[in-house]
């Protein structure tokens, strides 16, 4: 299998080398070309099509929006958005999503060596997560097979394993939803938020985001569905009819006290690549909520959430795991599958019913 071709473009030649630089440096991958603007992305893709596109949003001649949506439209590539951290960056690049990007990243910050190093990890990652992705538009057997993504830290680097006893002592039967996503997770998650009722149980999620994106992407969610989809505030309570999303860059965890159930936002390394991390808050919930709670496991590459969702099964939770077919990129479900880790695998379209008939089953059957 050859390298991973990428196409960089950007207005700036300083990020545009800084994102050469990264990228070539890991061995699986090749920026086989850049360009300032879309006009000279255009004729660069003439001479080498790439695997995936990098593509600022805000540039001089044609915005990446405008270029994005030709491609969709043209000849499909995955794209993922490089952007900053201004309002106006993150609307414009939840519209990239909306039109067909896969992925949205923040420019590097390299001031320091564990900023680079971090901004490495992540970039490289979700680079190859988009090389995945299956663009519906496309032939879907030209989608390349996903390789393995070596863990970075475990959940264990947050939060100690749950135990049958701690979950045991969980009385109430209000039930709690835990949701993990990560590449092609923002039209999963619309699709699923869409479908609950206002008397919803309470959501909790982590969808693999920058910081600041989250915000946005969850006041959109709140416009275009009956329950209310907030970006958690430490402390948050997990309430009835309302989503939870943990802010880019932090992690999020259940918490419970009495017969509350609240969020903890906290600082911490990146757990299995990413941060949030998918592991930290099904551990969590695996711990506090036990047998109260649903698992959800969405699109999204690599193995996050794939270990935390069996340890929700373990403590009685019942699992739901997306299937290959409605998946942007199958490597988190398929990860957890591998581990027996999903009672049901279903499609996205299907799994906000059966998380709903699930809780009613249950709260009958306590």
């Amino acid at each position: 299998m050859g390298k991973i071709r990428v196409l960089i473009v950007d207005d700036s030649a300083i990020v545009r080398q800084s994102l050469t630089e990264i990228l070539d440096s890991d061995p699986e991958l090749e920026v086989v070309g850049t360009a300032s603007d879309p006009y000279m992305a255009v004729e660069q893709i003439k001479n080498v099509v790439p695997d995936v596109i990098t593509l600022d949003v805000e540039m001089p001649k044609m915005d990446g929006i405008t270029f994005l949506k030709k491609i969709m439209s043209q000849h499909p590539i995955p794209v993922i958005i490089i952007s900053t951290l201004t309002s106006k960056g993150t609307e414009t690049a939840l519209s990239a999503l909306e039109s067909g990007a896969v992925e949205v990243v923040l420019k590097p910050q390299l001031h320091t060596p564990e900023q680079r190093k971090e901004a490495s990890v992540m970039l490289v990652d979700k680079v190859k997560a988009a090389s995945h992705a299956v663009i519906h538009r496309r032939r879907v057997g030209l989608a390349r097979a996903p390789k393995s993504v070596k863990p970075k830290l475990t959940a264990d680097a947050m939060l100690a394993k749950p135990n049958s006893r701690v979950a045991s002592l969980v009385k109430t039967t209000e039930k709690i939803v835990a949701v993990g996503a990560s590449t092609g997770g923002t039209e999963a998650l619309k699709t699923f938020l869409e479908s609950f009722p206002l008397d919803s149980p309470g959501i909790v999620i982590v969808q693999h985001m920058p910081e600041m994106f989250t915000k946005q992407f969850a006041d959109r969610l709140n416009e275009e569905c009956k329950i209310t989809v907030k970006e958690a505030k430490n402390g948050d309570t997990v309430l009835r009819g309302q989503a939870l999303l943990s802010p880019g860059n932090k992690h999020m965890l259940l918490k419970r006290s009495g017969a509350k159930y609240y969020v903890e936002i906290i600082e911490g390394p990146l757990v299995n690549r990413h941060r949030p991390s998918v592991d930290v808050l099904f551990r969590s919930v695996a711990r506090y909520a036990g047998k109260n709670a649903v698992g959800v496991i969405m699109t999204g590459m690599g193995n996050d959430g794939a270990q935390g969702l069996l340890e929700m099964k373990n403590a009685g939770a019942f699992t739901i795991a997306q299937n290959e077919k409605t998946c942007i990129v199958f490597g988190m479900p398929k990860e957890a599958i591998k581990l027996n880790a999903a009672n049901k695998i279903m499609s996205i379209y299907s799994i906000a019913y059966e998380v709903q008939h699930q809780c009613k089953v249950h709260s009958e059957t306590l």
